[in-house]
């Protein structure tokens, strides 16, 4: 039976939990996840959870934060004046915000904190400093890339 290797396209379905055991994603209901195991498009400790699984294999994984969404950096709350805020807008605690840097690169931050003349910003990852569970379920290999050979 094959096993995942680096490089291979796979599909799992997986429930994402904090270990407080909260839910935070699931693919329950959903068609399952596919990526490519080590390219980079999901975080590190889900790519080495999913290697040497075989199809129709579950198992659970522990993924420490920095195997995750790495710590949280405090650098990363900011002050916002808020008279750069519509005036229209209602700003709440917890409240996700998209915003743009200089150079057009969007972004998500949240309300931390509201203050007299500031609002205080979290721009880390809402998982950044969080161990991660896993419930994986390998449903399929799809294929690996395929291999170039240059002569």
């Amino acid at each position: 039976m094959s096993q995942v290797k680096s490089g291979d396209k796979v599909k799992v379905h997986y429930h994402g939990k904090l270990t407080s055991g909260e839910t935070f994603d699931s693919s329950a209901g959903r068609e399952p996840l596919e990526f490519e195991v080590g390219s980079g498009s999901v975080i590190p400790g889900f790519d080495q959870g999913v290697t040497g699984m075989a199809i129709g294999e579950k198992k659970t994984i522990n993924i420490p934060f920095d195997e995750a969404y790495g710590p949280r950096n405090p650098e990363m709350v900011i002050e916002m004046p808020k008279e750069r805020f519509p005036q229209d807008m209602e700003i709440e605690v917890g409240m996700p915000i998209g915003m743009s840097d200089g150079q057009g690169q969007q972004f998500q931050v949240t309300v931390v904190e509201i203050k007299e003349d500031v609002v205080m910003l979290d721009a880390n990852h809402p998982l950044a400093g969080q161990d991660l569970i896993f419930d994986l379920e390998l449903v399929e290999i799809v294929g690996g890339s395929p291999l170039i050979i240059m002569p």
